[in-house]
């Protein structure tokens, strides 16, 4: 039976105070509590129902409580309460590495909706981005909506909050830099077969100023037909952070291919 202190608990971590003081955050659904499981972050507890624990043994590793699905309701932030919940770590940050120099790194500048973080993390995994890094005022990595928007991918995925001018600055003519804007030139226009930086800006404000200042190329999704009169008025940050990071992979990677082939004759 869950207590009334561990009910408490675990609604705190919702907030990011809270968050921040016990330095754990929540992780809720069968997929994503089994990934953290098996990835580098530390579950310190998992609360889930009879036969979920059954199905998924962790060897003891792992402390397991079971709890009905009526205490499941009292703890649930999804509308329907899945059968597992866990308790995580937030774990330390990871050593910095050269290594995303060599290949794409996206950029985020005050995104703000859980929703649109999560699913570009997501999709950074899918398409092989190690690296993301977001600005300060981006919406917090931990906040239960954006680790359950990343389906998992966030244990796959390092992301880093940093000070843009600061880390941009040094950078400055050593690699590219392009900022996704509305009077940018067309991607399917654009040299995108070298790595770079991918600057994606908030769907209300854009890329700042003060992070536009280091964009050397701006780019932009063309709308179809180019004549058109009417259109919608902007993409969603995520959607748009899919289309530009299929197109640099996959012209990214057809050079790459072409340089090994190169190498075995």
């Amino acid at each position: 039976m869950i207590s009334k202190a561990q009910i408490k608990f675990i609604h705190s971590l919702k907030q990011k105070k809270y968050r921040e003081i016990h330095q754990c955050f929540i992780a809720e659904g069968s997929k994503l509590v089994r990934e953290m499981a098996a990835s580098r972050f530390p579950v310190r507890q998992i609360f889930a129902s009879r036969e979920w624990i059954r199905e998924n043994a962790f060897s003891g590793k792992i402390a397991a409580e079971e709890i009905t699905s009526r205490e499941m309701e009292r703890i649930t932030g999804l509308s329907t309460p899945s059968p597992a919940l866990a308790i995580v770590e937030i774990p330390e940050t990871l050593p910095g590495t050269e290594a995303w120099k060599e290949d794409i790194v996206i950029v985020l500048d005050g995104i703000q909706d859980p929703g649109n973080l999560g699913t570009i993390i997501r999709i950074a995994d899918w398409f092989g981005i190690r690296q993301l890094i977001c600005s300060v005022g981006c919406v917090d990595l931990y906040n239960p909506k954006v680790v359950q928007s990343t389906m998992g991918s966030i244990t796959r995925v390092n992301i880093d909050y940093l000070d843009l001018p600061a880390f941009l600055a040094p950078l400055n003519g050593k690699m590219p830099v392009f900022g996704m804007k509305l009077d940018g030139d067309d991607l399917y226009r654009t040299n995108t077969t070298t790595n770079g930086l991918i600057v994606i800006g908030s769907e209300a404000h854009g890329i700042s100023d003060q992070v536009s200042a280091f964009i050397t190329q701006k780019i932009s999704i063309p709308f179809f037909p180019a004549d058109r009169e009417t259109h919608a008025e902007s993409l969603n940050a995520a959607v748009a952070a899919g289309i530009v990071c299929a197109e640099f992979r996959r012209t990214l990677e057809s050079v790459r291919g072409r340089r090994d082939e190169g190498k075995s004759v």
